[in-house]
């Protein structure tokens, strides 16, 4: 369980152009289920969902996981917290070029100490299970979109993480890939991982296998609930 507890996020504060991009959310995620951030650009998702991934700190308040208050801890702990505990998936996908697929899913998992032979099995594991196998040494650029997102996908399970957060997976998607990536989060979900999609985009936050819509607007929550 995820328990966000009075959260601001302010950027140039005190300046005059101060941006509250998060203000005052007091939110509860339970595990094991998906929950979506919906609302239109600049409603403060992303900045929240940085914040509660370990990415950013908030500038107040207070985010507890598992009943451990993080919000304070110093960055190497975070850092810590942030790679053995939540896998990303960024809009952008943000894969390197210029280096085969295989080795963009092993990347995260380099600083584990784990040997290569361990990780190139377990990134070949994942890339298997999203058909990816045959594009191993393939370099990125040369994906489709469809393959670049389930490279993306992979790369953000190579820890194994409890926690998988997704920034607008969908953006650059086609509705029957959106659809499958749907698909995919449910087979998260089934194996009792926490899921966090910001997104606006309806076959998101409409899905029957979402237990949690949160609408924001202006950096605030403006209602929650099931699904």
């Amino acid at each position: 369980m995820i328990e966000l507890q009075h959260i601001f996020k302010i950027f140039n504060a005190g300046k005059p152009n101060e941006h509250v991009a998060v203000e005052d959310v007091s939110l509860t995620i339970e595990a094991a289920k998906i929950t979506v951030l919906r609302g239109p650009s600049g409603s403060g998702k992303t900045t929240l969902l940085s914040v509660l991934g370990c990415m950013a700190r908030p500038t107040s308040g207070r985010i507890l996981l598992q009943n451990r208050e993080v919000t304070s801890l110093p960055s190497r702990f975070r850092t810590e917290i942030r790679r053995k505990t939540f896998g990303f998936i960024f809009q952008q996908y943000h894969l390197l070029q210029g280096i085969s697929v295989l080795e963009n899913v092993m990347l995260p998992a380099y600083p584990n100490g784990d040997s290569f032979a361990q990780l190139k099995q377990q990134a070949e594991k994942l890339l298997d299970l999203f058909g990816l196998l045959p594009k191993a040494a393939s370099k990125v650029e040369w994906l489709s979109g469809g393959e670049a997102q389930r490279t993306a996908i992979a790369r953000a399970l190579v820890n194994n993480p409890a926690v998988i957060i997704a920034d607008e997976p969908t953006a650059h998607l086609d509705t029957k890939l959106s659809r499958e990536l749907m698909e995919i989060v449910a087979k998260f979900k089934a194996e009792g991982k926490t899921i966090l999609i910001a997104s606006h985009d309806p076959i998101v936050h409409e899905s029957p296998v979402v237990d949690q819509v949160v609408d924001m607007r202006d950096g605030k929550l403006m209602d929650s609930g099931a699904a």
